[in-house]
């Protein structure tokens, strides 16, 4: 059982174009505000690129493994969903992200424990968090 109301905070990552540019084909999505810096910065109030929001979400994962204890032994996480999923900032490429995790609810599911975490992704330097979000993870054997 993990400690309800704890803030566990993950490891820095960093976010280049490489990065942004190679999920853009992952998912098909090259709207120039993520894969061309010069348009970017002359065109939108950002000042060049920005992160795409399902690549934050995506992330949360691997900002897990330097926050949260690992699973069980014999045992596997798996995302169950998201109760609620907010983007409040962009983020420019570039950036420096971490996530932190407060766990809400842990209950006992399908042979396993459901946790809810509140999370939200802070960009080094800023105060507003760019996602805050509502996440479930199904910890069970595997």
């Amino acid at each position: 059982m993990q400690d309800a109301q704890a803030t566990l905070v993950s490891d820095w990552i960093e976010v280049d174009q490489k990065i942004v540019d190679g999920f853009a084909d992952a998912i098909n999505d090259h709207q120039f505000i993520h894969v061309d810096p010069a348009r970017a910065k002359a065109e939108t109030a950002y000042g060049g690129t920005i992160v795409h929001g399902f690549y934050l979400l995506s992330m949360l994962t691997a900002f897990t493994r330097s926050a949260l204890p690992p699973p069980a032994p014999g045992s596997v996480e798996v995302n169950y969903g998201f109760d609620k999923v907010r983007f409040l900032a962009p983020v420019p490429v570039g950036s420096r992200l971490r996530a932190s995790f407060v766990l809400q609810t842990e209950t006992p599911k399908a042979g396993g424990m459901l946790r809810n975490y509140a999370v939200s992704v802070h960009i080094e330097g800023t105060d507003r968090p760019a996602l805050a979000a509502s996440w479930l993870v199904l910890e069970t054997r595997g």
